[in-house]
């Protein structure tokens, strides 16, 4: 393997994912939970630990959960909107 192959292999698989998670809106706060929890880290640094051990594997875990976690919201979204209008035609 050719060093810029090697370069360009741990840039892609580990590099860009890391900086993808650390940037990302998706996840919340960067500080530990406050509901009492023991646990001295926060899920972006948790997030950013999965990824560095496991490469691309970990950030393709990563996106997975971001699509079921928007899934969620828009699913509820839907329900709410849902009972809304339901509540506004009941007389």
């Amino acid at each position: 393997m050719s060093p810029a192959a090697a370069w360009t292999v741990l840039i892609v698989g580990f590099a860009l994912p890391l900086i993808h998670v650390a940037l990302s809106k998706d996840i919340g706060p960067s500080k530990p939970g406050a509901d009492g929890g023991t646990c001295p880290f926060s899920p972006r640094m948790g997030w950013i630990v999965i990824v560095l051990f496991l490469g691309p594997i970990g950030w393709l875990m990563f996106m997975g959960s971001r699509r079921k976690k928007r899934a969620l919201t828009a699913g509820r979204t839907t329900q709410s909107n849902a009972v809304r209008e339901k509540e506004r035609d009941a007389p």
